[in-house]
């Protein structure tokens, strides 16, 4: 674990980031270049993914669909997590996997019923809802379509600092880009909403949706998800393994 300043990395005296988030940590005299270390994903295992759907309103008419009344929600398993560098698997069983760059948030708190949602967040990341398009469109839930291992590339770091803006490129083309506020809910009623459905725990994730510019990767593609306090997330997808 380690504490990003600039291109130094300092360690922390916890060993994995839901210690950090529960029990607190200090920073050491110890100091790496960032460009010596491997940066992994963030969050090892959290209970939950929690994501939410046409929560842009560029992404609601680009799908032709109309603004929810309130946030809708699915889930992604841990188990399709990934970090930075590593790569996304296109699955034998969807002929389109598409991109979706977003803003995502991690819990630092246990939040159930809250009415002071600022105080659950412990920070903020890049996550990758990767989405077999075309098995979303013909399963009776999400569940298949977004659950494939490798289907949640997320990071390359948590910031404390609220972003204000996604951008994701494929091939170094910008393909989605878009303020946050153009979201339909902002990250302190999502907090306040979903735990008034389910308790959410210190390092869950909270993926705030996508904006409008989705669309199909192949193999060969890098994907980069920015959010502007926290970094660059980058992919490379790859076929069937």
């Amino acid at each position: 674990m380690g504490e990003l300043r600039g291109d130094l990395v300092r360690e922390l005296t916890a060993r994995t980031m839901i210690e950090a988030i529960t029990e607190g940590f200090d920073v050491t005299e110890t100091v790496h270049k960032l460009a010596g270390v491997r940066t992994l994903t963030p969050i090892e295992r959290p209970s939950k993914i929690v994501c939410v759907g046409l929560n842009f309103k560029s992404h609601i008419r680009e799908m032709k669909q109309q603004e929810p009344r309130i946030p809708l929600l699915f889930s992604k398993p841990s188990s399709a997590l990934i970090g930075p560098e590593e790569s996304i698997v296109l699955p034998e069983a969807s002929s389109r996997v598409d991109y979706e760059g977003e803003a995502a948030i991690v819990i630092g708190r246990r939040a159930r019923h809250t009415d002071r949602p600022e105080e659950h967040i412990f920070g903020y990341t890049c996550i990758n809802d990767v989405t077999a398009r075309d098995l979303q469109k013909i399963d009776p839930d999400w569940t298949r379509a977004k659950g494939f291992d490798t289907f949640a590339p997320i990071g390359p770091y948590i910031a404390k600092a609220p972003p204000s803006h996604v951008t994701t490129r494929l091939n170094g083309k910008v393909v989605q880009d878009s303020p946050l506020s153009d979201r339909v809910f902002g990250d302190l009623d999502l907090v306040r909403y979903i735990s008034t459905i389910m308790t959410l725990e210190p390092g869950d994730v909270i993926a705030t949706g996508t904006p409008s510019g989705i669309a199909p990767m192949k193999a060969g593609d890098v994907v980069e998800v920015e959010v502007d306090t926290v970094g660059r997330l980058r992919n490379q997808v790859v076929g069937t393994q």
